[in-house]
């Protein structure tokens, strides 16, 4: 009999059929913070990591796309910015969509398997 307590988790990440990781959870909350702040910094704070594992994040990312995740504009008298591009907001909402129906899925068939005849 499984324990009342125990709840079936999972880690999704999406990758090039080459093979290696671009978005997981630790980067789908990375560019979740740079959306809301519009900041890479305080992105970072957001997600939990450094500014500087932020940053090795964002170019890595980019490295496997072949294109910008991040806009960045420096300061001046409006102030820098940093948003996502078209094509990283589109990433993130699928991996936030597809995380969403699995995680569905998955309690469905925790409910079924645990389910007394």
């Amino acid at each position: 009999m499984i324990a009342l307590n125990v709840v079936p988790r999972f880690q999704l990440s999406l990758g090039l059929r080459t093979g290696g990781s671009i978005i997981g959870a630790r980067e789908a909350a990375l560019l979740q913070g740079i959306e809301r702040t519009k900041s890479i910094k305080e992105g970072a704070k957001l997600a939990g990591v450094s500014y500087r594992t932020a940053w090795a994040t964002v170019r890595t990312m980019q490295r496997a796309l072949g294109r910008p995740v991040v806009q960045s504009r420096t300061g001046g008298p409006g102030g820098g910015a940093s948003v996502l591009t078209e094509d990283a907001r589109e990433l993130l909402r699928f991996y936030q969509d597809l995380h969403r129906q699995l995680d569905e899925r998955l309690d469905q068939a925790f409910s079924q398997a645990t389910a007394k005849p």
